[in-house]
């Protein structure tokens, strides 16, 4: 498989607009994409992503400009494209209808499509031993968890087995486990049948896993290339800043002219300069900042992303603290709890948590759907009496419902959905919030005001909260958290399918409130790169808490535990997938990288660079840390053994 394959997928020059041509959605979009390669187009919402799936898809028309995929013109003729391709809109499961089992479904799709009965048979019954949703046939799609409804989806999307696949944010809000078999099906599609994949993303770690990435923004593609080509091409200097106080660190650094841009990660401060010779701890120290260390680190598609949707601006100044923590105590933990368990009739949804978050912390729960990480958040809220354990928050014991009422009133919270009114103004949306968090009349207009300035929503506040991108809506919602100046603010899931620079900017805040204004924060994430957000993770399955500490620590530990990664960088990944696969199971594609966890890395080594040699397939071998995914990977993976 070489890049000089003939195009499977093929734009030049699309343009799509809307509102009667007011509204601009893809401008002059060129793009091809090989059979066998997996493309994947990232940016902002409202980009034009979904557009572009929809008119390859013969789902919507455009307005020029030419589009082809196997060859059909798919403005021309866009019945005859729908035989050929797989198509999954945006939308955990969209397309399965909820009161029908995984069954019927499948074989709704299957009558559908027409297929065969030799053919379905052969099809469902290795779709199904992929997905490992063998044992849930006669389950109502409705009563999935949101990674086994898109598991189902894709078995509906692949029943016929296409050979192209367009597939729009296909593993938006489904957690890590989930999404490493989703890929092992789509990769495993690649390499045995060179199936050819478009797909658009908000998850920079699925970015990665591309053979060629798409970076849009405002309609036109910016940049194009391999990850490994994106990243290099990232001008200036990526380097981390720690050892001082970040709130400190980052208006000095981003006040800099040689900043191109700064972010907050943790306790460090990331910032992209333009000049590769400055030496940042002595200027730091010059600037009254110090002693600090700094660490050149390798950019990543995130940086990229964020560099290239800026149109590489300086760093902007971090906006001010936005409220106080008033007499906050900080030498008691704001959450504690022993033994603290919840069931539903027979269900054990949270097992005997034991838990300390620390004032000032940003604390992150991560596991699989159905880990329990909602129901822990919605106990700790008051939102739901325990079954059994003890609970204290902010010094006030959960068992009691007159207490739990009363706690309400001292933390913020923002749900997994957006659950403020779409069709109130930002303002109005504010407005009745202060309403019903009881503040005084007369503290409504100043508190509101300097919460929408400080979340950068001033611009906003007349606007109807449908009509705002998702990042904004985030924004609001945090806003009405906020209102009540609160010691302790609940997050779940707050960012799932918001763009990466939104989720930048939304991360920034949520350092400065906890750095600043000393508010500690729980936040519960499907995305590996925000656990690195986060001081502590505590990792959740099966309702248990299976294990706590930093990032890096819990890396390390699984490192330690598990072994390294073996990493295989092959020019002809396909071949080299498939020659390696069966020997190593465990084994996953990252573009054009083989990679696997394992205990014996020199003997896998040896054995790997055999086997690549007997298949005459050339390729480079290497060993590597573990990414916060594989770490989390390992320790879910251990905890099942452990209670199988």
């Amino acid at each position: 498989m070489t890049e000089a394959q003939p195009a499977v997928i093929r734009l030049d020059g699309l343009h799509k607009t809307y509102a009667r041509g007011r509204v601009l959605a893809v401008d002059g979009v060129s793009l091809s994409v090989p059979r066998g390669h997996v493309y994947g187009l990232i940016g902002p919402d409202g980009c034009g992503k979904t557009s572009i799936l929809q008119v390859l898809a013969g789902v919507l028309s455009a307005d020029a400009g030419h589009a082809e995929v196997a060859g059909i013109d798919v403005l021309r003729r866009p019945e005859a494209v729908k035989p050929l391709i797989g198509y999954m809109p945006q939308g955990l499961g969209l397309n399965l209808y909820d009161t029908l089992s995984v069954a019927e479904n499948i074989a709704f799709f299957r009558a559908l499509r027409q297929v065969p009965p030799t053919r379905f048979r052969d099809n469902a019954e290795r779709l199904l031993a992929m997905t490992r949703l063998s044992p849930f046939l006669d389950r109502p799609a409705g009563k999935l968890s949101g990674g086994m409804r898109q598991k189902l989806a894709l078995i509906c999307t692949l029943i016929h087995l296409p050979d192209i696949l367009l597939l729009d944010e296909p593993t938006t809000g489904v957690d890590p486990i989930s999404r490493r078999d989703f890929w092992s099906i789509i990769h495993d599609l690649v390499a045995t049948r060179d199936v050819t994949v478009l797909l658009t993303t908000s998850y920079m770690d699925e970015a990665e896993r591309c053979t060629r990435v798409g970076l849009m923004n405002h309609g036109r593609l910016i940049a194009e290339g391999t990850p490994a080509q994106l990243c290099e091409a990232l001008p200036g200097r990526l380097v981390s800043v720690s050892g001082a106080a970040p709130q400190t660190v980052l208006p000095r650094l981003a006040a800099w002219p040689q900043t191109l841009a700064t972010a907050l990660f943790g306790r460090e401060v990331h910032a992209l300069l333009d000049d590769g010779c400055i030496d940042v701890a002595a200027r730091l120290q010059a600037d009254g900042i110090g002693p600090v260390e700094v660490q050149d680190i390798p950019p990543g598609l995130e940086d990229v992303f964020v560099h290239r949707v800026a149109h590489g601006g300086a760093g902007v100044d971090a906006p001010p603290p936005v409220l106080s923590a008033g007499n906050a105590d900080t030498t008691v933990a704001p959450v504690r709890t022993d033994t603290l368990t919840c069931r539903f009739g027979s269900f054990t949804a949270v097992d005997a948590v034991d838990l300390a978050v620390e004032p000032g912390e940003i604390f992150g729960l991560l596991g699989p759907n159905g880990a329990g990480k909602t129901t822990l958040i919605k106990m700790l809220c008051g939102l739901l009496r325990p079954s059994a354990g003890r609970a204290q928050v902010l010094g006030i014991d959960l068992s009691r419902g007159r207490d739990r009422r009363r706690l309400r009133a001292r933390i913020g919270y923002m749900s997994q959905r957006f659950s403020l009114y779409r069709d109130l103004t930002v303002r109005a949306n504010l407005d009745l919030y202060a309403g019903l968090y009881a503040l005084p009349r007369g503290q409504r207009a100043e508190r509101i005001d300097t919460l929408l300035g400080g979340l950068e929503l001033s611009t906003y506040a007349q606007r109807v909260t449908r009509d705002l991108p998702s990042g904004l809506r985030q924004r609001v919602a945090l806003a009405a958290a906020l209102l009540h100046e609160p010691r302790l603010l609940f997050l779940d899931e707050p960012t799932s399918g918001v763009d990466p620079l939104a989720r930048r900017e939304f991360w920034d805040l949520v350092h400065l409130l906890a750095r600043g204004s000393r508010i500690t924060v729980l936040v519960s994430t499907h995305y590996m790169d925000e656990a690195e957000h986060c001081d502590r993770l505590g990792l959740m399955h099966q309702g248990r808490l299976i294990a706590v500490d930093a990032p890096d620590a819990l890396r390390a530990r699984a490192g330690r535990e598990g072994g390294p990664v073996v990493a295989v960088d092959a020019s002809d990944f396909a071949a080299a997938y498939q020659v390696l696969h069966e020997a190593f199971p465990d084994a996953m594609l990252y573009g054009r990288r083989i990679q696997w966890q394992t205990a014996t890395p020199d003997t896998d080594t040896d054995r790997a660079r055999t086997l690549l040699a007997g298949a005459q397939v050339d390729g480079d071998l290497r060993q590597l840390g573990l990414t916060m995914e594989e770490a989390f990977v390992h320790f879910v993976s251990r905890s099942e053994a452990d209670h199988a």
